[in-house]
């Protein structure tokens, strides 16, 4: 089989490289805006620039690769940003779906897209793969704008939904809840962190793993991938406190109108995952594993 990855820079893209490279019988192409960050991570991996809202570069790179599986990974994924700017959202979260899906059509691709917990209102949780979308936010109205897109499309496709992706990469520029917590706890700093919103948080390995396992099956329509564990931030924080053996007194517990954001978050989501688990073999880590591989990865900072 022969995979393209787009937003190969990203977290999430970082990770199915890694993955999908080591994969016999798979021919890998690594696509992203900009230059390519992997170079000296994945010397072998052949990378092509790639920005899925120009619609010609679009057509003119899966016309020339002719993958037999599309990962769709990028995104503009903050949800502030997004409220914020809301043309530039659209475009990168919904005309980069419809240029994605025309040519997808046209070259007989099956087109793995990569969708979030905030298509939904979060007033229940946690979600199966038919709960009713609602999103609170502009994120999540663009996200549920693009899973429609990828629900016209006349060949496979696969929507894969996840929750708060938490891990580290090469040149990544955002942090996450549990290095977050870590490195304010070892500096000594009080924090704020909310107890209101439950989500059942994702490791960035198992969010690859899951997704190589729908395009190793070619499994189509919707899957929710995610950890297990619902939980809360400051239940992730106290896990993490505690893993570091650090002062867990540092973190207050406070609910979500503690803080002034542009865009609501939905109160409570999470995955009910055992329709992954069933059909595609899916296994992720629990949260406490997730904080350890972390560690171990960031060992010498």
């Amino acid at each position: 089989m022969k995979v393209l990855v787009t937003g190969s820079n990203g977290l999430l893209g970082q990770k199915l490289i890694a993955l999908l490279q080591q994969q016999p019988n798979v021919e890998l192409i690594a696509t992203s805006r900009g230059t390519n960050k992997l170079t000296a991570l994945f010397p072998a991996v052949r990378f092509v620039p790639l920005d899925v809202t120009n619609r010609q570069q679009v057509q003119q790179v899966l016309a020339q690769e002719k993958p037999t599986h599309l990962l769709h990974t990028a995104a503009m994924t903050n949800v502030d940003e997004c409220e914020l700017n809301q043309t530039e959202c659209w475009l990168q979260n919904v005309t980069a779906v419809q240029h994605l899906v025309e040519a997808c059509e046209q070259h007989h691709i099956h087109l793995l897209h990569v969708s979030t917990d905030f298509v939904f209102s979060g007033q229940e949780g946690p979600l199966t793969e038919d709960a009713v979308p609602a999103p609170v936010n502009y994120y999540g109205q663009s996200k549920l704008a693009a899973e429609q897109l990828v629900k016209q499309c006349r060949t496979p496709w696969t929507i894969l939904r996840t929750v708060l992706v938490y891990g580290v990469a090469h040149e990544y520029g955002r942090t996450n809840i549990v290095l977050w917590v870590r490195d304010s706890l070892r500096a000594g700093k009080h924090i704020k962190v909310v107890d209101d919103q439950f989500r059942t948080p994702t490791l960035a390995e198992d969010l690859a793993q899951g997704c190589w396992l729908a395009a190793q099956h070619s499994a189509t329509g919707i899957f929710h991938i995610s950890g297990r564990e619902m939980l809360t931030p400051y239940q992730m924080a106290l896990q993490t406190a505690d893993f570091f053996q650090l002062d867990s007194s540092l973190i207050e517990q406070v609910n979500a109108t503690s803080f002034t954001q542009p865009a609501r978050r939905p109160a409570r989501t999470g995955f009910i995952i055992s329709k992954a688990e069933q059909e595609l073999g899916y296994q992720p880590h629990s949260f406490r594993e997730g904080i350890a591989l972390l560690a171990q990865q960031t060992a010498s900072v």
